[in-house]
């Protein structure tokens, strides 16, 4: 069975989720990175796979569920940090981040699906900014991660021009929008909202000034 990875950072006030202040505070972000988090790792929580994996930038909190292993981030940039991500499996394993609240089982369930790797090599999901919001190898190959521009409106057509051009078989999941700024958290939340995301961007008055 597969293996899924979720790559985070723990929600920390100043270092998660910066492009929504303004017009949140630190703390508001962090708060809404949190359950975003939690929205994420409840989804691969309930996910039928072998091994699930955060691969975290800092501390295990209280939103961390049972059923976890929990692996330090390498240093480097992002697309080191991916690469090594997948380094630690050997069989198929799937990877995504925290910025997609709004992610299901059911979402997930083409690339876990018993002949998800029947003569396919690789699932891309791509994001509505132009990136990924997630990524997946019947074998894991780091290499083909490792060396792409992250962050970029591109960075989703690149690697997945990387994976065809490697030959790869290339399958696709749905488009998810990330959360990145406040107009991405509205709509997400508007999108999904029987999420914890949803909920506590519904406690939060928008430029709510320093109120956590």
């Amino acid at each position: 069975m597969t293996t899924l990875l979720v790559i985070a950072k723990a929600p920390v006030p100043g270092r998660v989720k910066t492009r929504l202040t303004p017009p949140y505070s630190p703390g508001q972000a962090a708060l809404l990175a949190e359950a975003a988090l939690a929205d994420s790792l409840a989804a691969v929580a309930d996910a039928p796979v072998r091994r699930r994996v955060l691969v975290l930038d800092g501390t295990p909190g209280g939103w961390l569920p049972h059923g976890f292993e929990v692996v330090a981030q390498c240093a480097g940039s992002l697309d080191v940090r991916l690469a090594a991500a997948f380094a630690l499996c050997a069989g198929p394993a799937v990877l995504i981040g925290m910025d997609t609240p709004q992610v299901t089982p059911a979402l997930l369930a083409p690339v876990l699906a018993g002949n998800a790797w029947h003569g396919c090599d690789a699932w891309f999901g791509p994001a509505v900014d132009g990136g990924f919001w997630a990524l997946g190898f019947a074998v894991p190959k780091p290499e083909l991660v490792r060396g792409v521009p992250m962050s970029r409106p591109d960075t989703g057509a690149l690697q997945r021009k990387r994976l065809v051009d490697a030959g790869l078989t290339v399958r696709d999941l749905r488009v998810l929008r990330d959360v990145d700024t406040a107009e991405d958290a509205l709509a997400v939340a508007g999108e999904a909202p029987h999420t914890r995301f949803a909920r506590a961007l519904a406690r939060l008055p928008l430029g709510g000034g320093d109120a956590p």
